[in-house]
């Protein structure tokens, strides 16, 4: 039989005994520890279950077997798990943040979110890590002493962080938020739990950040595939791909396109997997970390893709941005997803009461900034098809999205 290889515990993993705690202090449970209990929150929010009607590449509309933000949420998390596994790191809290990193997604997707951004730009814009942070911290209402989901400091950094420092140590913004400044929301809780954002995240963060990247890259091929927005020999450009299709027509040279398709994926999969846990496990022999917080006080990320996958990422990136991101049938859709949320958000604002009583309630007598969030916040909570739904009982020429 054989036996799963499991490394002990790395001394640089974050470890839930030692956690710098919750907002709201909770007695501890007896049969798990924090960074399970933050799972378990997770998979039971409102948040979480909204996934399974929100959109990944493809609008619900166009099959069953199309990824959804919740079934490409489970992916990640699996790969997350197995990285974490390898590394010997907490693969409870590198699960937590996989399950949680499109918390914050509108409907819709990226169209969704550009909309919404452009709706409030004049009020911070909208961010969905900033987003999925708020619903963590605050939009859920599920206990009778908190609202929010009371998460343990590790998760909130992480989810927050994942993808690296978000500004220096005077708090000026870096990376993707140099130009506008670290998102509101985030600083705003950042001064109530310091997050410290000049750092970078754990390596369970690191981890869930970058099996993200590998679930796109993989299972977006295979979306594509089925959606014939493109052939294997098309992406076969990309180097690692045609050594892949190279290997699998040498040992099943009659295999027929839809398993060769799969194959693909599955190998692409555990490439990249493979990459990570040696090149990672090159930079953790160079930073020679003796805890997690040697991790956050690194120069880099000591997670990531060596040289030669960094280069085959973004080949395969290079060519699904155009030819299915960008392709003309999913924009066609995204075009008239974005007038959706467009135009339910003027909708709302200009009449609140059709709000929910919840989400109405002290609506005329706030700010214009505060019922411009209060309207976004709403928004960025709906499913797919509840907002075609609302859109229908309130505008007109509602779309199709086919």
């Amino acid at each position: 039989m054989a036996i799963e290889n499991v490394r002990e515990r790395a001394i640089y993993a974050s470890d839930p005994g030692h956690s710098r705690g919750r907002r709201y202090r909770e007695a501890s449970s007896p049969t798990r520890n924090d960074f399970r209990r933050d799972c378990d929150r997770i998979i039971h929010s409102t948040a979480f279950r909204r996934l399974a009607h929100k959109t990944q590449v493809f609008v619900y509309h166009e099959g069953d077997h199309y990824r959804t933000r919740l079934t490409h949420t489970l992916e990640v998390a699996q790969i997350a798990r197995s990285l974490a596994r390898a590394l010997g790191l907490d693969e409870d809290l590198a699960e937590a943040l996989a399950l949680a990193h499109d918390l914050g997604h509108p409907p819709f997707g990226h169209a969704g979110e550009r909309a919404l951004d452009a709706c409030v730009t004049r009020f911070g814009g909208f961010d969905h890590n900033a987003q999925a942070l708020r619903i963590v911290t605050d939009l859920e209402r599920r206990y009778p002493n908190f609202d929010g989901l009371n998460l343990t400091w590790e998760t909130l950094e992480g989810l927050v962080k994942h993808n690296g420092p978000l500004a220096d140590r005077d708090g000026r913004g870096v990376g993707r938020y140099a130009k506008n400044g670290v998102p509101a929301p985030i600083l705003a809780y950042s001064h109530i739990q310091d997050l410290e954002l000049w750092s970078f995240a754990s390596a369970e963060a690191q981890v869930a950040a970058i099996a993200d990247d590998i679930a796109y890259d993989a299972h977006d091929i295979d979306d594509g595939l089925r959606a014939d927005l493109f052939r294997l020999e098309d992406i076969a450009a990309a180097g690692i791909i045609r050594d892949i299709i190279a290997d699998i027509d040498a040992r099943h040279p009659r295999l027929d396109a839809v398993h060769r398709g799969h194959e693909t994926v599955r190998l692409l999969i555990t490439a990249m997997i493979e990459d990570v846990i040696a090149e990672t496990e090159r930079r953790l022999a160079m930073v020679k970390p003796r805890s997690a917080a040697d991790i956050r006080n690194a120069e880099e990320a000591v997670v990531g893709f060596s040289p030669v996958m960094q280069s085959a990422d973004a080949d395969i990136k290079g060519f699904l941005y155009p030819r299915m991101y960008r392709h003309v049938r999913v924009e066609s859709i995204m075009g008239e997803a974005e007038r959706v949320v467009r135009e339910l958000y003027a909708h709302y604002l200009g009449n609140p009461a059709d709000l929910p009583p919840e989400w109405s309630k002290g609506i005329e007598l706030a700010g214009e900034s505060t019922r411009a969030r209060r309207v976004a916040d709403y928004i960025a909570g709906m499913t797919d098809r509840y907002a075609l739904v609302e859109h229908a009982r309130y505008c007109t020429n509602t779309p199709e999205l086919r």
